[in-house]
């Protein structure tokens, strides 16, 4: 799993690196992609960064056609950050092969495998929102002491 971990790091690095952006504009873009629109704020907490860069940040995403701001329709006070992911070719076409090797790879395992493959990965996933938690309440409590 660690070895996994890493070269999922690896290859987001290159991605990012790919598309001519640092890695946590990067990773912002795919916390944006799987959340849906949310506010500077909620993507602060989400990243971990401070809300000023993460107004840095959006500013460069929303300069390179990435996200748009959009005022909250219940809330004028707020801005709504709206990836705009899916509308950039480049993206699709350098995530493309990955993909097709994803599918080839998923097309060796038999539909019990694969439910058994994907029920790991999600109780997984689970895990490691928990120990990103953890870590990151440890991270606070450190830096208010």
């Amino acid at each position: 799993m660690r070895g996994l971990g890493t070269r999922t790091v690896l290859y987001q690095q290159n991605v990012a690196a790919s598309l001519g952006l640092y890695n946590n504009d990067f990773l912002s873009i795919d916390i944006l992609h799987e959340k849906g629109p949310i506010t500077a704020g909620e993507l602060s907490k989400l990243t971990g960064l401070a809300t000023g860069s993460v107004t840095a940040l959006i500013d460069r995403l929303e300069k390179n056609g990435f996200v748009r701001r959009q005022m909250d329709p219940n809330d004028r006070r707020k801005v709504i950050i709206v990836p705009l992911y899916e509308d950039k070719e480049e993206v699709s076409s350098t995530y493309l092969p990955l993909h097709d090797a994803m599918v080839n790879l998923a097309a060796s395992y038999t539909d019990e495998e694969l439910e058994f493959i994907n029920r790991f990965l999600t109780k997984a996933s689970t895990v490691l929102e928990e120990q990103i938690h953890h870590l990151s309440s440890e991270t606070r409590g450190k830096s208010s002491s």
